[in-house]
């Protein structure tokens, strides 16, 4: 096992972190509460996270900063670039808490984790700004260096988190209702403007009878996977039972975060008494489920 893997699971088994981390959550709950801003942060606008995008910036920055340093190049650029990077953190790490705030148990721990590093980096490469103000001094080229160190570790403990743990990622991705017509329910057993759960081949789906219609939803949440079967019809909507995200029952589409994946959505029609589903776009991923023999 390598070192940082080490660290990792050192930190995910580190259960005295959850008191701090509940402590965290308490301080910045007002971006845990379900609002516009908070969905501006989670990414509903964009269709999935906007964290990813934004640490490009600051960590691109001060690793040009460091490459200045490296070759003795321009040390005005370099300053440039670290307070480029500094100023890009702030909005980075807000989109990070928000994706953070409903994670729990060894991810929350890992996110506290990586955190608090890119905090400890925003301040060694504040203070090797601060040191820069009249010359490159020795002291500025390692308060760089050892910030770059801290970003580090904290990318690696960022990128368990998405690709090892799944945090941000759609909980939705590697499934797939029918893509030929299927029964589902009767429609006599719908009631008007309630959620169903129904499954069908090991799939939950949310099913909503409306008065001239029928709407059917995967129940999976795509944020987090809640079952939106248990959640509250509010109007054209579905309410997450655990987060309060909402989504149109008709296209799937998000009508409130910390959702930013639209919920995938089915096209219905009632034959014999029957609701019918098909889905007519497919992902590669899910053309493969697991257990399946042939790759797609």
């Amino acid at each position: 096992m390598n070192p940082l893997h080490r660290f990792t699971t050192c930190v995910e088994g580190a259960e005295r972190l959850d008191g701090l981390a509940s402590k965290v959550r308490s301080l910045v709950a007002p971006m845990g509460r379900p609002s516009p801003a908070r969905g501006a942060l989670t990414g509903r606008w964009l269709g999935h996270s906007v964290h990813p995008m934004l640490v490009a910036i600051p960590i691109g920055g001060w690793i040009g900063a460091v490459a200045l340093d490296a070759t003795g190049a321009s040390a005005t650029a370099a300053r440039r670039l670290i307070g480029l990077g500094a100023l890009a953190a702030v909005p980075t790490a807000a989109t990070g808490v928000a994706d953070w705030f409903d994670t729990s148990g060894a991810e929350g721990r890992v996110g506290l984790v990586h955190a608090g590093l890119n905090d400890v980096a925003l301040a060694l490469f504040g203070a090797s700004w601060v040191a820069r103000r009249k010359r490159r001094s020795p002291l500025a080229l390692f308060l760089s260096a050892a910030g770059l160190g801290a970003v580090g570790v904290a990318g690696d403990l960022g990128g368990h988190l998405a690709y090892a743990r799944g945090v941000g990622v759609n909980t939705t991705a590697f499934q797939s209702g029918p893509n030929d017509w299927r029964r589902l329910i009767r429609r006599e057993e719908l009631p008007v403007d309630a959620p169903v759960g129904v499954t069908l081949d090991g799939l939950e789906f949310l099913v909503v009878g409306r008065a001239a219609r029928v709407d059917v939803l995967e129940s999976r949440c795509t944020h987090r996977g809640a079952p939106l079967s248990d959640g509250e019809v509010r109007g054209d909507c579905i309410e997450c039972p655990w987060h309060a995200s909402r989504f149109d029952t008709v296209d799937g589409s998000v009508v409130a975060g910390p959702a930013s994946v639209s919920q995938p959505s089915y096209r219905t029609r009632v034959v014999d008494g029957w609701v019918e589903v098909r889905r007519d776009e497919v992902g590669g991923l899910r053309r493969n489920p697991v257990g399946a023999s042939a790759r797609a």
